[in-house]
């Protein structure tokens, strides 16, 4: 009976040894099973114990995960959105490191990898492509160009569309946003200062018997809630149809302040009740919309811009965003874009008069044209070259400054510790890539349409058609 207690004893004793053995053993497995389940090998650990430990983000996430691919041509380039967070970045004269501080705090948002020190390609990838959403800048692609030449070549007897043919009359509407926000400054000039005096100077070398009118709108009321009927109302015809008289013109321009909503689709439908009885077989149309940024009020812009545009007044009708962030662009465009129309956004008065000048050579075009007797002119390559040159250098312009924006987050997020350096370097890279393709891609256009301005307008256009698939005419 004692050997057999003896026995017991002695095989419990040895259970516990081995029992305590095997508890040192596993402790490092931890560790181990994590290492083997990120490499998807682990064939000793049993099946419920992967799946208890196994990390939420590689199993769940991960493959949740879906990037939007990057353009692979210049019209897919041209179609992406302006981002929310378009445009420079930095303010001079702040210090840099607050301003570090200020875009990693501004940027945190993204989708960060969830382990920072180990990141897998497909987060970067995905961060990297949100990142770019952020900041993606407006760039035009060859269907852009060839309607600024188009219109600089209003008049020719190439384009076979009426309303790009000179008629006896020739009349320019300017439609200007006078809502609250026309009211910011810059360079030490409100937006609507600038724009008043950009206006006055354009109109003021326009020949003598071109016909003007100015349209404001959102002139009235405030921006309160209270207002916004009152202000969402207000469209007025403050001059014209004339010719251009300064003191009369300043006149009108001077009781014009900044002040409400923005009721951008009032104002086009009003600019067709202005133009009612220039119908398009006698007169050229021209209407520029000038705005700040998005529609505010009940109207349709849109709609109201197809309205205009499929009337007899058959107009061009052109946008000029002022200083306008992302969504304000996108918006613009889109009108512009349901007209066939060209758009342009404007940082300050210089940009805007530049673009402004565009008409001037038109209105010269057609002046001469009617003291020849309306004799058909030749246009060719009369302006295109510098046109070409002015698209080339904003589309580079673009790639750099986006390229910059990109670089500045990656640096800020990795020196406040978001993410990795070694993530930092692989997001550097693909941004210098991606953005060095848009390089090359601009370039090879500047060669085609310098190739194609040796000849005539027509084929130009049908050249760039067959190559891009475009709808210009």
């Amino acid at each position: 009976m004692f050997k057999i207690k003896t026995l017991i004893v002695f095989l419990v004793m040895i259970l516990a040894i081995i029992g305590c053995t095997n508890d040192e053993k596993e402790e490092p497995l931890e560790p181990i099973a994590k290492e083997a389940e990120d490499q998807n090998n682990d064939e000793n650990q049993p099946e419920e114990n992967s799946k208890e430990e196994q990390s939420p983000s590689a199993a769940e996430e991960e493959p949740n995960i879906e990037v939007d691919p990057l353009p692979t041509t210049f019209k897919e380039l041209e179609k992406l959105k302006v981002g929310v967070d378009a445009g420079p970045l930095y303010e001079s004269g702040k210090d840099t490191q607050e301003q570090n501080k200020e875009i990693a705090e501004h940027f945190k948002d993204l989708p960060l990898p969830e382990d920072k020190a180990n990141p897998s390609e497909l987060e970067l990838d995905y961060l990297f492509r949100e990142m770019l959403k952020r900041v993606q800048l407006d760039f035009q692609g060859p269907e852009q160009i060839m309607k600024e030449i188009k219109f600089q070549s209003l008049g020719n007897p190439d384009i076979e569309d009426a309303r790009y043919q000179f008629k006896e009359n020739l009349n320019v509407v300017i439609l200007l946003d006078a809502s609250g926000s026309m009211a910011q400054v810059i360079d030490g000039k409100t937006k609507m200062a600038a724009a008043k005096d950009a206006i006055s100077n354009f109109l003021g070398e326009l020949p003598e018997e071109t016909n003007v009118a100015l349209r404001v709108y959102g002139h009235k009321g405030t921006g309160s809630d209270s207002d916004k009927e009152l202000s969402c109302s207000s469209s007025e015809l403050v001059y014209g149809f004339d010719s251009y008289e300064s003191s009369s013109f300043d006149r009108a321009l001077s009781q014009v302040k900044p002040a409400g909503w923005t009721p951008t689709g009032l104002a086009l439908s009003d600019a067709q009740k202005d133009l009612s009885s220039y119908d398009g077989k006698k007169n050229t149309n021209i209407v520029y919309l000038v705005s700040d940024g998005i529609e505010t009020c009940d109207t349709n812009p849109v709609e109201s811009a197809k309205e205009l545009y499929d009337s007899e007044i058959t107009p061009i009708i052109n946008v000029l965003g002022f200083d306008v962030d992302g969504e304000g662009q996108n918006h613009l465009q889109e009108i512009a874009d349901s007209v066939d129309g060209i758009y342009q956004t404007v940082s300050d008065e210089n940009e805007l008069a530049k673009e402004l000048d565009k008409v001037n050579d038109i209105a010269q075009a057609w002046e001469e044209w009617k003291d020849k007797g309306m004799e058909s002119l030749d246009y060719q390559k009369t302006t295109n070259s510098l046109k070409i040159f002015s698209y080339v250098t904003d589309q580079s312009v673009k790639e750099t400054d986006e390229r910059n924006s990109m670089n500045f987050i990656v640096r800020a997020l990795e020196e406040h510790g978001y993410i990795s350096s070694e993530a930092k370097r692989y997001l550097l890279e693909k941004n210098k890539e991606y953005h060095a393709w848009i390089q090359s891609e601009v370039n090879q256009l500047e060669e085609e349409l310098d190739a194609l301005n040796e000849s005539s307008y027509k084929e130009a256009v049908k050249a760039l058609e067959e190559k891009y698939e475009l709808n210009v005419e």
